[in-house]
Order: structure tokens, then C-alpha cells, then sequence
């Protein structure tokens, strides 16, 4: 059996506006809990793996409701620090036809807000563990929070396990005076894997894409453009010797055009293109690709393989309202 996945990161309160209202429109809101790694580490147990969170939560009924909700999907949460402040909250109003998506995030005095270095024993964390995995909203949230991320992926790496990052650019959440470009190269550095959209490689590394403009499913990609920009990928971060370039192309809200490339050892692998027109809630897809993806590189798949199992994932999560995806490891396996 593989070695336990640790995932880190915050996790928020989420609040949607039943019905597709707008939000001047709404008297009462659906709950729930999300966050990229928190995600990624449901994703990762409904196919049968020991995985396990790793967070800051506030010690009061609210966190201890987070938990109970994590437990209830096999995740782990064994080391989750309490430290005083307030859950992370976002309210959503879901998108439709050709109305956008609307997040208003609330999430300044955070209990994660002021995660630091020495908060977590990471040598305690991360020493029975096969893989890490965080993502670039962490080190966006504060840069302490970025401290301590450094501080993780540092022994991670000394420690010998498989380390990855999602780079999740998020524009409204870089507000202490860095950009994505004077930070995430250093972590990216401590990275064997690494996943993100085009824009993200934009932002984080400066890497011009090709661009992904399908419209059907016979899509001509260009693969020579994705080969070099992972080349470049490769040459900026020598340590990342695995690129996932996500790929979507949103039609309307309600229908996508989803693929992806993996490169690994100079070969580039391609995805089928999913062609989704009847997309439920998108929030939460690119994390149900790591968690595809991670699912079959530490189940012995080749990257071929591995990469199907992420693009479906990735698409399968389209079909389940909420953060959380529900996909089992069977349901993947025949999806692809």
C-alpha cells in the first residue's frame, strides 16, 4: 500500500445562493466547506487512498464542524493546529447560460491568516508521508503563510518525498505587496510535479502557452507549442520533472471544452478533450485533476495513464454541486 498524501492549505466556509438567484435576491444560502487542498484530499480518499489535511482552524464549534465534515469522507486530520481568529467564508452565486459565476470572499482575520513558520513540527507531519502537496493560494493568503510553505516544502524535500504544487492563481488574494512571480518560483523550485492553467504559467513563471480555443472535440491542439512551453517549464524549475498543463475553454456557463498535456522525460501526453454542455459547478474541477493525476502516479500508472485518469476526473467533477468531488476510483476507471 502506498505511503499517506498530505495535502495543505485553508479551507472555507462556502455559501451559495440556492436556484441560480443573485445575491440582492437571496434569504437563505446552501453550505458547505471547500478549498483547493481540502479538495484535493476528498478527491484522493473516495479513490481509496490515505490521504490527509493539514490546516489552521479556529478552536470553536465552526472548525469542529469542518472536521466532523472531512472525517466524513475518510480524510485524515490528525495535525490540524487550532489557533484564534474565524473560519474563512465565500459566498458564490452559481453561473448560468451566459451569466458568469460571482465569488465575494470574506476571509481576512482567518485563524490560517496567521499560520507561520514553527507553527507545525514538519518533520513530525511529513515523515511517514509519500507525497506533499500544496497549492499558490496558500502563499498568496499572507507571507507568513508563504514562510511557512517554504518552510514544508524545504523538509519535504530534504525528507525524500514526491512534492506538488497547483500553482491556482488567484488575483484577489495577492494583496501584501508580492506578485505570484517573486514567490512561487522559489516553491516551485522544491516541486517534482506541478499543475496549473495557462494564465497561471503566465503568472507565476512568465511562460507564454499556445492558448486553448477548442470548440468540439476534433480540436487540433498545438502540441509542439505545449512541448516547448513545458521546456521552458522545465529549464526555470529543473526539480519539476512533471508539467500538467489543465486545459479549458468555457463556451458558456454551462458549457466547457476540457483537455490537458502532461510532460515527463522530454515526452509530452495528451488528453481526450471532454466536451461538457451541461456543466453543474465547475468550482473545485482543477483540483479533481491533481487528485486524478496523483491517484494514478502513485498507483504505478505510466503518465499517459495517469494524465486520462486526471481529465477525467476533471470532468467528472462537472456533474456534482459543491467543492467536493464524489467520483469513486470506479467510476473513474470507466469513465476512461
Amino acid at each position: 500500500m502506498s505511503k499517506k498524501i498530505v495535502t495543505f492549505g485553508e479551507i472555507m466556509l462556502r455559501l451559495s445562493v440556492p436556484c441560480y438567484k443573485r445575491f440582492p435576491q437571496a434569504n437563505s444560502f446552501n453550505v458547505s466547506f471547500g478549498g483547493s487542498e481540502a479538495n484535493v484530499a476528498v478527491s484522493l480518499a473516495n479513490f481509496g487512498l490515505h490521504s490527509e489535511f493539514l490546516t489552521c482552524l479556529p478552536p470553536n464549534l465552526i472548525g469542529k464542524a469542518c472536521l466532523n465534515e472531512l472525517h466524513r469522507y475518510g480524510v485524515h486530520t490528525p495535525h490540524v493546529v487550532t489557533k484564534p481568529g474565524r473560519m474563512g467564508l465565500y459566498y458564490m452565486e452559481e453561473a448560468v447560460a451566459m451569466r458568469s459565476s460571482q465569488v465575494v470572499y470574506d476571509r481576512a482575520g482567518t485563524s490560517f491568516d496567521s499560520v507561520a513558520p514553527g507553527d507545525i513540527d514538519w518533520e513530525e507531519v511529513l515523515a511517514p508521508v509519500g507525497w506533499f502537496h500544496f497549492s499558490g493560494i496558500t502563499p498568496a493568503v499572507a507571507s507568513t503563510a508563504a514562510d511557512a510553505c517554504l518552510e514544508a516544502v524545504t523538509t519535504a524535500r530534504r525528507l525524500g518525498l514526491t512534492v506538488s504544487c497547483d500553482i491556482n492563481f488567484r488575483r484577489n488574494l495577492w494583496t501584501y505587496g508580492k506578485q505570484p512571480i517573486e514567490v512561487m518560483p522559489e516553491l516551485l523550485a522544491h516541486c517534482d510535479v506541478v499543475f496549473g492553467t495557462e494564465l497561471e504559467y503566465k503568472k507565476a513563471l512568465g511562460i507564454d502557452m499556445p492558448g486553448f480555443k477548442a470548440v468540439d472535440t476534433d480540436y487540433r491542439m498545438d502540441l509542439d507549442g505545449y512541448a516547448r512551453a513545458a521546456e521552458d517549464v522545465n529549464r526555470l524549475v529543473p526539480q519539476c520533472t512533471t508539467i500538467v498543463f489543465a486545459l479549458r475553454n468555457t463556451l458558456g456557463a454551462n458549457h466547457h471544452l476540457l483537455g490537458g498535456t502532461l510532460w515527463r522525460d522530454g515526452c509530452l501526453h495528451v488528453a481526450k478533450i471532454y466536451n461538457i454542455d451541461d456543466v453543474k459547478d465547475c468550482v473545485g474541477c482543477g483540483d479533481a485533476y491533481v487528485a486524478g493525476i496523483i491517484y494514478g502516479m502513485t498507483n504505478g500508472r505510466d503518465a499517459k495513464e495517469s494524465l486520462a485518469l486526471g481529465a477525467a476526473a476533471c470532468a467528472l467533477k462537472n456533474t456534482f454541486l459543491g467543492d467536493f468531488s464524489q467520483t469513486t476510483a470506479e467510476e473513474l476507471e470507466n469513465c476512461i
